[in-house]
């Protein structure tokens, strides 16, 4: 069984982490323009004012894209781009790129899947009060109207929003991204409804003025829960816990629930409105109706995941990680069977087809003295994550699989310290080199996962 013979297999990326270029040609600012110029804020002072330099070579880009064998290209639209003050006035040089971007990928028989929202929120929304401000589900509605009107007419897949669990939690709860605010709990959750709230206006909007049929679909996080064992018990207590809500309120956005029961189940989380009744903006039957918008597939951003088991007094417990537990680089866990247990749970909760929008790691690659970057990790790693996805793709729903990322790039606090990619980038001299993993997962494309 395996794959369906239609599977997508793809990469991912998103505009500020690739681009560059975030001055001139009409861009506005936005909130990552302005948090990374502050000292402290970013590893070693990076910023991603030059990235990949993408926004000069994107065909180069896409040739590479086109050698690796992808059929599929996940990236993100930067709002400020197309829309320098977020509304208004249009930038068409910022509308030029992005189609000029998709014409040469379906010259590359490459599918685009465009994601409205990677986390670049216009700096002069930002001073209206961003998503504490209501207004922002109409602002965010005439922006994926825009996105509609433009290039529906040849991109058939949207995403509305990637991964609200970091945008809100660490930009606006922790204060580890931008705009770097410990905000009141009871703000952040305005936040997070006016988000949905926006998600499900986009929605319709894509779908009122999308130029031919469209699929659209959301793409969030969330740290997925396996059993230790094939057990019931264990199996039901990890269902249990990948749908249950963080206590701690400091870090709440942590969760899968909150985040995709009102999406896609049409209500929130029972177990959140008691917990976090006290922190709770007003929600209305039109509020859920409005989050609640039908899409067409789901896309879950997924790197990792806690084993856990039923204890022996009748209650969950997380099974504790042995000394030498293997991490990638950036020092998070490698647990594969998140992938299979993910997938599976999330398919049975939420009944719709799934894309695996991001998963990959990164590594200390480094140019060997053969020119070439060998990084035997990341191939090890994709074959044990793609081998359990395979095994989910027996039993559920699963349309496609974007690895993160194409590309190194800028990895947002971690400024360039992290290298996620397929391709190898040189920053001083934006040569492209392709790693051994671009080569190894090429052949997987090329067999469907065959030998997986």
């Amino acid at each position: 069984m395996g794959f369906s013979k239609d599977f997508v297999w793809g990469a991912a990326t998103s505009a500020y982490q690739i681009e560059g270029m975030t001055q001139g040609e009409g861009k506005g600012e936005h909130i990552w323009d302005i948090y990374t110029k502050e000292p402290g804020h970013i590893l070693e002072g990076h910023t991603g004012d030059i990235a990949c330099d993408h926004y000069h070579r994107f065909r180069e880009d896409i040739k590479l894209m086109k050698e690796i064998g992808l059929k599929a290209y996940r990236f993100s639209v930067d709002w400020s781009r197309v829309l320098p003050e977020g509304v208004g006035a249009v930038n068409e040089k910022g509308i030029a790129f992005y189609s000029e971007l998709i014409d040469e990928l379906l010259k590359n028989e490459i599918e685009p899947y465009l994601t409205l929202y990677h986390w670049e929120l216009p700096y002069e929304l930002y001073k209206r009060g961003g998503w504490m401000n209501p207004e922002i589900v109409e602002w965010f509605g005439a922006y994926a109207k825009l996105i509609a009107e433009r290039f529906s007419d040849r991109v058939r897949h949207f995403f509305t929003l990637n991964e609200p669990q970091c945008f809100v939690g660490l930009g606006f709860l922790r204060g580890e991204h931008a705009p770097g605010i410990q905000a009141p709990i009871r703000d952040t959750f305005e936040m997070a409804h006016q988000v949905l709230k926006a998600h499900g206006r986009a929605v319709q909007m894509l779908r009122q003025y999308a130029k031919q049929p469209v699929w659209i679909g959301y793409a969030p996080t969330g740290s997925m829960c396996y059993p230790e064992t094939d057990t019931p018990e264990d199996i039901e207590v990890a269902r249990q816990m990948l749908f249950s809500l963080q206590t701690n309120k400091r870090n709440w956005t942590w969760n899968v629930s909150w985040w995709s029961d009102p999406v896609l189940l049409g209500h929130y989380p029972e177990e959140g409105l008691k917990l976090y009744e006290a922190y709770l903006p007003k929600i209305t039957e039109e509020d859920r109706k409005l989050i609640a918008e039908p899409i067409d597939f789901y896309g879950q951003n997924i790197y990792n995941g806690r084993c856990v088991r039923m204890g022996k007094e009748g209650k969950p417990e997380e099974v504790q990680r042995y000394a030498g537990f293997p991490k990638t680089a950036i020092d998070w866990p490698v647990t594969p069977k998140c992938l299979y247990w993910g997938s599976k749970f999330l398919y049975e909760r939420y009944k719709k087809p799934i894309y695996i929008t991001e998963n990959g790691l990164s590594c200390h690659d480094t140019v060997s003295l053969d020119g070439k970057v060998h990084d035997p990790n990341r191939i090890d790693f994709l074959a044990r994550y793609l081998h359990e996805l395979k095994r989910a793709a027996d039993e559920v729903d699963i349309r496609g699989y974007f690895q993160w990322s194409l590309m190194d790039n800028f990895e947002w606090a971690k400024g360039y310290t992290e290298r996620f990619g397929l391709i190898y980038v040189d920053y001083r001299t934006q040569q492209r080199i392709l790693k051994d993993s671009a080569f190894w997962y090429r052949d997987i494309i090329q067999t469907n996962g065959e030998g997986l």
